[in-house]
């Protein structure tokens, strides 16, 4: 969670996690080779990811000082769930039944990037009292978002060109969504491999990376297959 405090506007937040380089039709080092490759290779960085956030992930125009309170809680969604994808992409938010102005509710809101549907509770402060100009609130998703293109970065830094490993090389992946959601800690059922000159018991051949959703705070969580 993270609290946000609002002096009449909402404090723009940017969270978590992490982001995927060109992609094109993956190529073995033979013909058995490449029927084995998954189809989507890894050639470089992603186009439109910001591990490192900056104004690309920004919403704008932010809603003006007047707006009403729950305007700004959506626009604050968006940030973060943009903040957690490092990739741009299209958004939208909103809290159905509103938000709730008083200590300790919690109002359910839907943010939604690229398609994909990421379900927030709001929570006002416990301290919260009627009529103060600063409000403290928290902000908790309850499902993890699968970018395409974040995990085609993170696999890039991981095993691709900008790893640095000279016994890595072919990195491809199966074809992700561009976004979708997931509970935290599922396994996607996706993978990616790379080319390793001893990779199959001390033998060139492909090693296979399952995709798997990471615990809250965390993007997601590589696992080689032996």
């Amino acid at each position: 969670m993270q609290s946000l405090r609002i002096l009449t506007v909402v404090a723009a937040a940017t969270l978590l996690s992490a982001g995927c380089g060109t992609s094109e039709t993956a190529q073995g080092g033979s013909t058995d080779d490449a029927a084995k490759a998954l189809p989507v290779a890894i050639t470089g960085p992603q186009p439109d990811v910001y591990m490192r956030g900056g104004d690309k992930l920004r919403v704008t125009p932010a809603p003006d000082l007047s707006a009403p309170f729950v305007k700004k809680v959506e626009h604050a969604l968006r940030e973060d769930v943009l903040g957690t994808a490092k990739a741009v992409g299209e958004t939208s938010a909103t809290c159905p039944a509103g938000v709730t102005l008083k200590a300790g509710a919690v109002s359910q809101c839907v943010v939604t990037y690229a398609g994909a549907e990421i379900p927030y509770d709001v929570k006002i402060s416990d301290s919260y009292t009627a009529g103060r100009s600063i409000i403290s609130y928290t902000k908790e998703p309850k499902k993890a978002l699968l970018v395409d293109k974040l995990v085609y970065e993170m696999i890039n830094e991981r095993y691709g060109a900008e790893s640095g490993r000279t016994d890595a090389s072919k990195v491809a992946c199966d074809k992700l969504p561009a976004a979708k959601a997931f509970d935290y800690g599922a396994d996607t059922g996706f993978t990616c491999q790379y080319w390793g000159e001893h990779a199959k018991n001390g033998e060139p051949g492909y090693r296979t990376v399952q995709i798997k959703i990471g615990d809250k705070g965390y993007a997601y969580n590589f696992e080689e297959v032996e």
